[in-house]
């Protein structure tokens, strides 16, 4: 998984409200298990027309878009069935971000573990921005994890909420996984003083350190 520090991009909106995962992706691909090249599938049934040819009306196939990294979404973004193919589209099509006033729960763990950083903003400054890329598509914003901060447009500065096991994982660009591996040494000393009846030593020194 990809780090993610900062992130300074354009915005692609799609305002639609309660977004579902199988309009992000299709039913019919789920039986894919890589996630390499699931970007072509993202919003398949409104980004092609029924004989395959991609619709020049909707926002992705746009000019504007392409190379856009935040997707300005509706609210309640991600409900429906739950499914992991839908941040696997989203990440291999480009967007390490969405910006949205509220996630559907198992979507944003989802998007998470597979380096999308889903952002919540107040209604006020969602409807800000909806109304500054409307005017002016070309406009960035710039997320900086580490404060949890994003820097509108207009210079104002907002915050988001966001687990810090999350976040210490996208800072380190390691999944959960690659979180339990980065520790193996201590979990190896772990069970050395298990055997050696030592565990609560080492628990007590695990605290103080």
């Amino acid at each position: 998984m990809s780090q993610f520090i900062t992130l300074r991009s354009r915005m692609v909106l799609l305002p639609l409200p309660d977004i579902e995962t199988d309009q992000i992706i299709p039913a019919r691909v789920l039986k894919a298990t890589d996630k390499v090249g699931m970007g072509r599938h993202l919003f398949a049934d409104w980004r092609y027309r029924e004989d395959g040819s991609p619709n020049p009306e909707f926002i992705l196939n746009q000019p504007g878009a392409q190379g856009a990294r935040v997707l300005l979404a509706g609210d309640n973004f991600g409900c429906g069935s739950s499914r992991e193919h839908a941040p696997w589209a989203l990440a291999d099509f480009g967007f390490r971000a969405i910006v949205s006033t509220s996630f559907a729960d198992i979507f944003r763990g989802n998007a998470l573990k597979n380096g999308v950083l889903p952002v919540v903003v107040p209604k006020a400054v969602h409807k800000a921005l909806v109304h500054l890329v409307t005017r002016s598509p070309g406009v960035e914003i710039l997320i900086d994890l580490a404060s949890q901060s994003m820097v509108l447009p207009t210079g104002e500065s907002v915050t988001f909420p966001i687990d810090e096991f999350s976040k210490t994982c996208l800072l380190r660009g390691v999944d959960e996984l690659g979180y339990l591996l980065s520790l193996r040494e201590r979990i190896a000393e772990y069970e050395e003083a298990c055997a050696n009846g030592k565990a609560g030593i080492f628990a007590l020194t695990a605290i103080r350190s």
